[in-house]
């Protein structure tokens, strides 16, 4: 049993969460939810014991997996060790067990002893750790050529996989993970889910995938009015449980205020006459019915509107052979594709597919969005008529010059543009007035992507470019850019692993494969249909 009792949590004058008990029940898998800051990492990080709470108690299993945030801790390890290393007791018999045998002569006690790491080894299914190990590796695209290398020669993505192994291995009886889809493909989120599914023990995800947590989770515990509530069900249900219950509650409130003014009606009417009886009971009615204020919700949601300037021709883009090549390795081999306008283009694939390359190809003839440091192999692009684009990088912190206000930032983008207008753009995204004035090193990710949209809002291109926009996104941000790229009457290319995005969004694919790319006119749900 996974269980906190009376916890509070707050810094300075900002409550998080106070006095909060709630039990994580096996068998159950919990969405813990909330907006940006609301405090759900710092919950997660009271439940494995990183953090202590201000107040409270927390109650833990014996093992539990946990998602590590560090990618650096495990450097000099191999990454099959790294893994195994997710199963604390077994990893510690099997180093004292090395450690024994590592003796020039062994005692009868150390015969002993080895008696019994033997037995512990045994009982944690030691034998079949590395091959146990292999298996959720090769789930997550980690492949068997990776498995004996160090950590420390890995890339990024590649070591929150192999993190988000080591949280899974061992059987842990609780797991507790912290953006588990981060740096996923949408092949290895579909094994992570189907994975989870089977798993039997007490799960607990913080994630900004919506479409992973209603398929995984049958409970959300949802951060908000500074307590947590679980509901069941997954994100979707939630949400409306949520706004129902508000609902009642601010009709209520509404049907106390309306009686409260007619009493207090009555009260001025008749104070000073004779019936002070009837006016004093009024006034203790008017005590009990006093309306207790609502608490206030810290959810913000974002408003996100793309316009165009002025549309772009029919043929907005043509490219014919793109060939890019790294090495020994064809990344790009001679695609060639007609994009009209209007149409929706989602590039799915594995990471390290090819995606991203085919951005910086088709932008390489573009003015002022190339990449300097990025040549084309081979092919030629061809930009219709009136064609503006609007690109958000994966990085897109590195397009962000420093040295300027948020609101000076934005504003070179458009000099004509009046200072209501920046304000405007700015409060859709969720900069308050006084947040204008922050300066743009001081953004967080989360803050970067909000200012980044701005940019697309005030410029008004009518062809959208996206390299995964949903990085740093709270799952309200995420809904919003979801509901603007339907609405949304230019063209766009986006890359993103939310299941979500591609299904709700994409009018056509651009399928990554490993003999080439599969152009598929239609949506995802069509394209599953095919496919399956």
């Amino acid at each position: 049993m996974l269980s906190v009792s009376n916890v509070s949590m707050r810094y300075g004058s900002k409550v998080l969460f106070e006095d909060v008990s709630v039990s994580f029940v096996p068998g159950r898998r919990y969405g813990l939810t909330g907006p940006n800051g609301s405090g759900k990492s710092t919950f997660m990080k009271i439940l494995t014991g990183e953090l202590d709470a201000q107040k409270g108690t927390v109650v833990r299993p014996r093992k539990f997996g946990v998602l590590r945030q560090d990618q650096f801790a495990f450097d000099n390890y191999r990454v099959i060790d790294t893994v195994i290393m997710g199963n604390a007791p077994l990893w510690a018999a099997l180093e004292e067990r090395d450690r024994i045998y590592e003796k020039p002569e062994l005692s009868d006690a150390d015969g002993m002893r080895l008696g019994e790491l033997e037995g512990i080894i045994g009982d944690e299914d030691g034998y079949t750790a590395e091959s146990d190990a292999a298996v959720l590796l090769d789930g997550l695209d980690i492949t068997e050529e990776l498995h004996e290398r160090k950590m420390g020669e890995l890339q990024g993505g590649q070591k929150v996989r192999v993190l988000l192994a080591q949280a899974l291995f061992g059987k842990p009886e609780a797991l507790l993970l912290d953006e588990p889809t981060n740096y996923l493909d949408l092949d290895s989120i579909h094994w992570l889910q189907d994975f989870l599914l089977k798993y039997d023990g007490t799960f607990i995800a913080i994630s900004h995938d919506r479409h992973f947590l209603n398929s995984v989770t049958t409970h959300t515990a949802d951060i908000d009015y500074q307590t947590i509530i679980v509901y069941t069900g997954g994100y979707d249900e939630m949400v409306m449980a949520k706004t129902q219950i508000r609902s009642t509650l601010e009709s209520q409130n509404a049907q106390r205020e309306k009686k409260i003014a007619q009493l207090n009606e009555f009260i001025a009417r008749f104070a000073a006459g004779t019936r002070s009886s009837q006016v004093t009971s009024r006034r203790k009615e008017v005590e009990r019915l006093q309306t207790n204020e609502l608490a206030r919700s810290n959810i913000q949601r974002p408003f996100i509107k793309f316009d165009q300037l002025r549309p772009s021709g029919k043929h907005v883009l043509e490219f014919k052979h793109l060939t890019k090549i790294y090495g020994d390795q064809t990344v790009i081999d001679g695609f060639s594709a007609n994009v009209l306008r209007g149409e929706r283009i989602c590039l799915m694939g594995r990471n390290g597919a090819g995606k991203t390359t085919l951005l910086k190809s088709i932008l390489s003839s573009y003015p002022g969005l190339a990449d300097k440091n990025f040549a084309l192999d081979s092919g030629a692009v061809f930009w219709g008529h009136e064609a503006q684009v609007g690109y958000f990088p994966q990085d897109v912190g590195a397009t962000i010059e420093h040295g300027l206000t948020v609101a000076e930032w934005l504003h070179r983008w458009d000099p004509k543009a009046t200072v209501e207008e920046i304000r405007g753009i700015l409060g859709q995204m969720l900069f308050s007035g006084e947040e204008g004035g922050k300066q743009t090193r001081a953004l967080s990710g989360g803050e970067q992507a909000r200012l980044a949209f701005c940019k697309l809002i005030l410029t008004k291109p009518n062809f959208l470019i996206f390299d995964e926009p949903t990085n740093h996104l709270d799952l309200e941000a995420i809904n919003a850019l979801n509901i603007a790229l339907q609405r949304y009457e230019g063209t766009v290319l986006l890359v993103t692993h939310d299941h979500d995005l591609i299904d709700e969004v994409a009018t056509r694919l651009w399928n990554f494969k490993a003999d080439g790319i599969e152009d598929f006119q239609g949506p995802y749900e069509e394209w599953k249909g095919k496919h399956n």
